[in-house]
């Protein structure tokens, strides 16, 4: 009987030392290493045409996610431009990818299926996926088609108008803003138009165009100026020494300005801008010091913050405040604007000063208008259309 009773104590003391384990908190919860949903999370980054290395849209987009590789110890993949992107996408999924990141613009065999298929993110629906510039993921009813899928949205079309306004601001003022051993641009009526390239015709395209048209017709109509905007929307993504023929077309013809939205094109661009001593915009991240004095501005795209962002959502457990929804990132969130014009500002005469000062306000209040929603962009992103007739002071020339 006593070892019978003895027997039972022992149980009954390792039974209460069970209970309190199972209480207390986990070793990772006390030592503060990431649990291991973090640690088993797999995020794979499929590039655009223009690949990793392309210092903008695709490069920030990587440097994000190796961020949150280090910040947040996930396991990662980058696949760079691949021929296939459908396949490879659903290589990904296949392969346990719980996140995957698409940056190029090809969403149908994803969001609807092609070919028969079944859509991809119907096929992996406990993979998220995520898709930049567009929001393809709503029917013709506007309802959201899967809920696993992710939009990002910036609002470019805004940063595009600042651009445009700053265009014909430094067009007017040429003469007087750069010495003309640096800078040899076309003055009066001949002078007054500007090119824009881009790599395709999509709303991830246009959403630059016309915001940028926009901004032009609106400083031109303040100014009571007319002015010409070339648009070709077929330049590729890679091919530099194209951008550099199509460049010297809009420059011997007398623009200034050629705004490209075209991955590895704008270097072209930006070499042509410098050689013929004019000036070029470029997008997704500073690239203003690539050709300093001759690039005006870089209309920002930081693809890093989103990428860090919904990757911590996903460590938070708070992915249902993203999933299924598109999200838009504004001139305040830090993932879109212009530069802060440093690198041009360089080439600006010592009698240039106070007008080129004059210009950055000008700038400031249209960004304030913008804001408050005094002024109104288009956002092709969301669906909208370019309105020409209401480009009064603009003739829109190839308008998508």
């Amino acid at each position: 009987m006593k070892k019978i009773k003895l027997l039972s104590f022992i149980l009954a003391v390792l039974m209460c030392m069970s209970v309190l384990v199972g209480c207390m908190p986990n070793g990772n919860e006390m030592t503060g290493e990431k649990t291991s949903e973090t640690k088993d999370l797999k995020v794979a980054l499929v590039t655009a045409a223009a690949g990793q290395n392309d210092n903008g849209y695709n490069q920030a987009a990587v440097k994000g996610l190796e961020e949150a590789k280090k910040e947040f110890g996930v396991t990662t993949k980058i696949v760079d431009k691949p021929d296939d992107i459908p396949g490879a996408i659903e290589a990904l999924a296949a392969d346990g990818y719980n996140l995957i990141f698409t940056l190029e613009y090809d969403f149908d065999a994803l969001i609807k299926g092609v070919g028969g298929k079944t859509p991809i993110a119907t096929a992996y629906p406990n993979t998220t996926f995520v898709v930049f510039n567009d929001n393809p993921n709503v029917d013709e009813m506007g309802k959201t088609m899967h809920q696993n899928v992710v939009s990002v949205l910036f609002d470019v079309h805004e940063s595009s108008f600042l651009a445009g306004a700053l265009s014909v601001l430094i067009n007017e003022n040429g003469e007087k803003l750069f010495s003309p051993e640096t800078h040899s641009l076309t003055t009066g009526d001949k002078g007054r138009k500007i090119g824009f390239l881009g790599g395709t015709s999509s709303n991830g395209i246009t959403v630059f165009s016309y915001g940028f048209a926009e901004g032009i017709n609106y400083m031109a109509k303040e100014l009571s100026k007319n002015y010409t905007l070339y648009t070709d929307y077929n330049a590729g993504f890679v091919d530099s020494a194209a951008g550099a023929t199509k460049a010297a077309t809009y420059y011997s013809d007398g623009a200034n300005i050629v705004c490209t939205v075209a991955g590895s094109v704008g270097d072209g661009v930006d070499s042509k801008a410098k050689e013929l001593k004019k000036l070029s915009i470029q997008v997704d991240a500073d690239k203003d010091a690539s050709q300093s004095g001759y690039i005006l501005t870089s209309i920002l795209k930081n693809t890093d913050v989103p990428v860090k962002e919904i990757i911590k959502h996903y460590k938070n457990g708070t992915m249902d405040k993203v999933k299924g929804k598109a999200i838009s990132y504004s001139l305040s969130s830090g993932a879109t604007g212009i530069t802060n014009l440093s690198e041009i500002e360089k080439s600006i005469t010592t009698d240039g000063k106070e007008t080129f000062e004059n210009i950055k306000e000008k700038l400031k209040e249209i960004e304030k208008k913008i804001s408050d929603g005094t002024i109104k962009v288009t956002n092709s992103q969301a669906g909208e259309k370019i309105d020409t007739s209401k480009l009064t002071n603009l003739k829109m020339a190839n308008a998508q």
